[in-house]
């Protein structure tokens, strides 16, 4: 069953009560549909009526199939599982990723965990840092600009097979931006 943390936040940026949702759904017979065709459904639905429509209709869609126990929280319309640590730091967007860089290579935890060499790549509005786990799943980590000028670090991890899986994969990579974070606050800014 979706948790009132997926609801609420779906009631008050789409101004509709979880029940009528849940009428919507039978209206498109949402139960015998898979998660794009229901995204899709509820995109036409918001469309125009509010502001990031794509978001919240991937939003519904995940509160629904948790609510029909379709899946649980965490996971994938393929079955898999998906994590994010995310912190806000002190660093701007490059050097946030440069630091990042040069963290991860010496880290023994995060070169026990990662399975492949990194991808770097970036725009304006994030730079990546992408690579394979050793279990085959993909992490993510991103460095995502604040208007103040500083960057958040957001580490993803998706692909796990099991909730259990994600779980520690979730203790792991919040201990190790926790380590991060005290790493770069000890080191100077230039």
């Amino acid at each position: 069953m979706a948790t009132n943390s997926r609801i609420k936040p779906v009631e008050r940026a789409t101004d509709r009560s979880w029940d009528e949702w849940l009428r919507f759904m039978d209206t498109i017979d949402a139960e015998n549909l898979n998660h794009k065709q229901i995204a899709l459904k509820v995109y036409e639905e918001l469309d125009g009526a509010i502001e990031q429509a794509g978001w919240w209709a991937q939003a519904v869609t995940v509160a629904y199939e948790q609510y029909i126990g379709r899946r649980v929280p965490g996971q994938r319309p393929d079955g898999t599982f998906q994590l994010s640590v995310s912190k806000q730091t002190r660093l701007g967007m490059a050097d946030l990723m440069q630091e990042w860089q040069r963290f991860a290579a010496e880290d023994e935890d995060v070169q026990g965990m990662v399975g492949g060499d990194p991808r770097i790549g970036g725009t304006d509005r994030r730079m990546t840092w992408r690579t394979k786990a050793k279990d085959g799943s993909t992490v993510i980590v991103t460095s995502e600009p604040k208007r103040n000028g500083t960057a958040s670090i957001v580490v993803t991890q998706l692909g796990l097979a099991t909730l259990e899986s994600n779980d520690l994969a979730r203790e792991r990579w919040s201990a190790i931006v926790k380590r991060f974070l005290a790493d770069i606050r000890n080191s100077p800014v230039e």
